[in-house]
Formats: C-alpha cells, structure tokens, sequence
C-alpha cells in the first residue's frame, strides 16, 4: 500500500486567543521588600541610622527628664501655674509662667518682654531689671515724657530693642508679658494729652491675640479725695467724675474696668497694680509732681513752693521698691488690684523740711493757692500686698531723697553748662 502525503496547508488552523496569567506566587510581597533592603546595602544604612538615634537620646535626655530629677534647682524667679482651666491661645504664655526646673548650669530661659512707656520714669527702671536677669525687652514709647537718655546704655544689647510708637495706635507684637506703663503721670502732662483709654484697650488686644499676661500700673489717684484713711484695694473712691484731674482719674478706673472685662470675658491673663506717689533718679525736673518740685527748686536756689497750707499729706515711696513689687505681682498669681507704696506719710511741709536738710537748710518756702480737687490725704494699706506678694518698700525717704538729689544735680549744672558752653 503506497504512502499518501496531503496538503493541508490551505485549512485554516483553530486559534485559542483566551490569556492565562502567570501563576499568583504568594511568596513574592514577602521576597521583593527583602531584596529591595539587600540591594546597594540598604539595610546596612538603615541599622546604622538606628544606632545613632539610640545612642544620640541615650546620651542626651529630655528637659522632661531632668525637670522631675531631684537634682535639679528651681528657677531664680517664681512662676506660678494656675489652677484653672486656660484657653488654648494661653497655652504658650502659661508654659512660661509655670513652676519649673532645670539642669545645674543651664539658666531660665528668658521671657519677651514689652513694657509700653519703657523710657519715661518707673518704666526706665524696669527695664533695667528685666534686662538684668536676662530677658528680652521691647520699649514702646513715644518720648512725650519718656527720654532716650533712659535707656541709651542698652543700646547694642541685642536683647534689647526701641520703637517709637504711640500706644493709641495698633501694635503687633509676639511676646509673653505686657508691662502697660504709658501714661502721663503727672497733672501737667496728662491734662495736655490724657492716653489712659484707647491705650490701655489696644494692649489688652494685644495681650488677647498672642496670650501674654498683661499687667496694668493704675493709681492711687482712683481714690479721689479719699473718705477711707489708709486706703485699701476694697474703698471705691471719691472721685470728682468732672473734675480738671478727671481724665487721669477717671481714665485709670476706666482702664481698670477693661482690665476685668478682658480677664473675665475673654480670659486674658492680668495684674492691677495701684501705684501710690513713686520718686528716684530720671524723674523728669519741671512735671509738677511735688517731690521733684521741691529738689530741682532746691538745688536752682529758688523758693520751694507749697500749695494751700501744705497740710495735705503724702507717702513717698522709692522707685526700686515700686519695680520690685512690679515683677513680684507679674509672676505672681493673683490678679490684685494691689496697693504699692510706701505707708509712710508725710504732710508737704514736712517733705520740704527733709529736702532743707538735704540740699539746703536756707531755702525758703512760698504759699500759693491750693490746687482744684486737690486730695488732702494720701496713705496706702499695704497688708494685702504684704501677705499675698510677700512685698514691702525697703528705702525710706531720708535714704533714697539723696540718691534722687544727685541725678538731679547732675542733670540740672550738666544742662547750664552745655548751654554756656553753646552762648
């Protein structure tokens, strides 16, 4: 039987055009990472990275560590940490003021600081602590009683800056404590530009915005001609609503009032402080006040003037001892308002009998009328501040009024000279 071969190349051939996946490999999600670290010595990298980071937090702990440690001291200035719940704008001020403790050899951290008025008179002097136990300071002022001269020796510290601006304007700063301190002390000066208001109300902004703690210097002339002798924080006053005083004493209970609203509205952190009559070195010569009447009179060989009868009575308390129970009512934890000054009361005749003494036993005195709602006393109950601040003027007049004769002695002759020296 012959072999047959047949063609069958023009018959068209079934296609199978269904695709099949290779075979799901479960092990490959475990194997690819794998290589992927053994690859260029990955994995070498990242053990190294790891021992560093060990080694580095091992050598190195935490403040938190060292804050519980037994070992450690506290803080030079007391911080206070409230009780109560604080809004969450507070949290970083509070941190701040809180009781902490750090490292043997390691310094508190310093806070920032701005102290509106830092160049007047108390404000100068401020400034001068703060900037000596290390914090950071901003001075506002727009030098309408405020000089340069107070604070030109900071000049250079990097930790300390100036800005020429007038609190009645809008400020925005970050910091964590507000000293408000601009306004016009004395009667010739703030009845010619009275700033208590709309100054103090754009600091309580302020201190709203970036959480700082805002501390206010009212005045014992919130007292009026006071009915309550001593005065305590409690006596509502008596106070001449229309008065030619009204816009400084009026003005300082207004901003007492914002002052709470802010704390009890909008949770502000803030201190009253009720400063009674304050004297020292930079007080400005010709501003009215009577001490400083009395010394540059003194000293220019004229009479010293005594207004009414000069009955009225007075306490003078040193400006060291006023900035000392400043910073004790900031970093305190009460709210106040607290008395600050001096109980030692002096009627004006007895303020010019010391300043004979100590400048020039045959200066005269001069009677001229007494002045429009002029307080007839004035003395300071301290107890609250003596209990809850733990604070006390420690200079009395005949110790401080001599330091306060030099600055003026010096200022007074150095100005006569320079103007000879100009003619």
């Amino acid at each position: 039987m012959g072999s047959e071969l047949i063609f069958r190349g023009h018959e068209t051939q079934p296609v199978d055009d269904a695709y099949s996946p290779k075979p799901h490999k479960p092990w490959l999600s475990v194997t690819r990472p794998i290589r992927y670290m053994l690859r260029e010595q990955r994995l070498v990298f990242v053990l190294v990275g790891v021992m560093i980071a060990t080694l580095f937090f091992t050598l190195v702990p935490t403040s938190t560590s060292h804050s519980s440690s037994p070992s450690s001291v506290p803080l030079p200035i007391s911080y206070f940490e409230h009780e109560s719940t604080v809004p969450a704008y507070q949290h970083r001020s509070m941190v701040m003021h809180s009781v902490g403790k750090v490292p043997l050899g390691i310094k508190r951290k310093g806070l920032r600081i701005v102290v509106t008025g830092g160049a007047g008179f108390v404000g100068s002097h401020l400034v001068d602590r703060l900037m000596a136990r290390g914090d950071s300071v901003i001075v506002v002022d727009n030098f309408f009683t405020g000089r340069k001269e107070n604070v030109m020796h900071h000049f250079g510290n990097p930790r300390f800056e100036l800005l020429r601006h007038d609190v009645v304007e809008p400020l925005l700063l970050e910091v964590d404590q507000i000293y408000h301190l601009a306004c016009p002390a004395s009667p010739v000066h703030y009845k010619f530009n009275p700033t208590n208001v709309v100054g103090t109300l754009n600091m309580l902004g302020l201190a709203k915005r970036v959480g700082a703690r805002f501390l206010l210097t009212s005045t014992s002339e919130v007292y009026g001609d006071p009915l309550q002798h001593p005065q305590k924080e409690t006596y509502w006053g008596n106070v001449n609503p229309i008065g030619v005083r009204s816009c400084y004493d009026e003005g300082k209970r207004t901003a007492e009032t914002l002052t709470m609203d802010y704390h009890r509205g909008a949770g502000v952190e803030v201190r009253i402080a009720r400063i009674f009559n304050t004297y020292g070195p930079r007080m400005c010569l010709d501003d009215g006040r009577v001490v400083s009447n009395f010394v540059a009179q003194a000293l220019r060989k004229e009479p010293l003037t005594v207004y009414g009868d000069g009955k009225q009575t007075r306490s003078f308390q040193y400006v060291s001892d006023l900035v000392e129970g400043l910073i004790r009512l900031m970093e305190g934890e009460h709210v106040g308002p607290f008395n600050l000054g001096n109980p030692g009361e002096f009627t004006m005749l007895e303020l010019a009998k010391v300043v004979q003494e100590t400048i020039d036993p045959d200066a005269r005195i001069e009677y001229r009328p007494n002045t429009e709602d002029d307080p007839h006393k004035r003395k300071p109950d301290i107890s609250r501040a003596k209990e809850l601040l733990g604070w006390e003027p420690k200079v009395d007049l005949r110790k401080g009024l001599p330091l306060m004769v030099s600055d003026f002695r010096q200022r007074i002759f150095g100005d006569h000279k320079e103007q000879a020296t100009v003619a």
